[in-house]
């Protein structure tokens, strides 16, 4: 059922500790996005003192410079914002979407722009059966059917081919489904600056492609960035099995987590259920926020009207 692909290691071992107490980033907060990105001609500007928080800078509009922080922990955002009103970006409108819910930010002058998204984080479990256990009952179905169809698992690192047709796929269906993904090229820079981290999933019926999966690997952590599944795939389950297989795979590889991306139960519920279903857990992120140096403090008292929307869900 499975194509090898070379090299493989054998899994190691995980303790209970480790799971708890090291810290596992973000890909926007990845070494491998950093050199992604500088490949891209877009080197972020890197903060050592900050946890080596990884800051991003583009154009709007073709004039209005804005910089990104992206999923990062803001431990001491008071101290952040100190830092940022004395680096390069002083003068910089700046787009925070921290990694957990920070409602401290409004009384520190920045301004909440959208409230917080929900992502679906999998904990890997080292062993295949307590992986399989976790699987909710649905999920465990569809995978089985799946299997029962002698459908072929190819697993390679994606090409650096631009015209490849799951990148065609997944732009058609951005339009359709009115999201944005990574440009092309950067998702090509990521493979090539990351020799391995970029595997692409293939599930095959003789030679004909059912479906695929691109996953990142970033440190101890990957993240679910592309998939694509035919009428005949989602009838054959075969995304549930090459979502397995990568999950199985990611263990192999001593990876700890798997980010499989936001979830919306109201616009894409089917979506959402599908990834929940591999036993992930819902993690609510920070929201989206604005903080301009220049203005200090002065924006705070905008801040609070939307303080409860910005913070945790109970």
């Amino acid at each position: 059922m499975f194509d090898l692909s070379p090299a493989d290691v054998m899994p190691r071992s995980v303790s209970r500790s480790d799971l708890q107490n090291s810290a596992l980033r973000a890909l926007p907060q990845s070494v491998e996005f950093q050199r992604a990105m500088t490949a891209y001609g877009r080197p972020p500007l890197v903060l050592p003192e900050h946890d080596n928080m990884v800051v991003t800078r583009r154009t709007l509009l073709d004039r209005f410079d804005v910089a990104m922080i992206n999923r990062a922990p803001l431990a001491e955002p008071q101290q952040l914002f100190s830092t940022l009103r004395q680096s390069v970006l002083k003068r910089v409108p700046i787009i925070l979407s921290p990694e957990r819910p920070s409602p401290e930010l409004g009384s520190l002058g920045a301004v909440p722009l959208l409230s917080p998204a929900s992502v679906a984080l999998l904990q890997i479990a080292p062993c295949s059966d307590t992986r399989r256990a976790g699987l909710h009952q649905k999920w465990r179905n569809r995978l089985n059917h799946a299997t029962g169809h002698d459908l072929r698992v190819t697993r390679q690192n994606m090409p650096d081919n631009s015209e490849h047709w799951l990148f065609k796929a997944d732009l058609i269906q951005q339009h359709q489904r009115q999201y944005r993904s990574w440009p092309v090229p950067l998702t090509l820079a990521y493979a090539r600056e990351n020799k391995g981290q970029a595997k692409l999933f293939q599930a095959l019926q003789g030679k004909e492609i059912l479906a695929a999966v691109l996953i990142l690997r970033h440190g101890d952590s990957a993240s679910y960035h592309i998939s694509h599944t035919t009428a005949l795939g989602k009838v054959l389950s075969a995304h549930n099995l090459l979502l397995w297989e990568a999950i199985s795979w990611l263990a192999q590889k001593g990876c700890r987590q798997l980010d499989l991306g936001v979830i919306n139960t109201e616009d894409a519920p089917g979506l959402a259920r599908f990834k929940l279903g591999t036993g992930a857990k819902v993690s609510q992120l920070g929201g989206t926020w604005l903080f301009w140096p220049p203005m200090g403090r002065l924006l705070a008292p905008l801040a609070r009207w939307d303080r409860r929307m910005m913070s945790a869900t109970p």
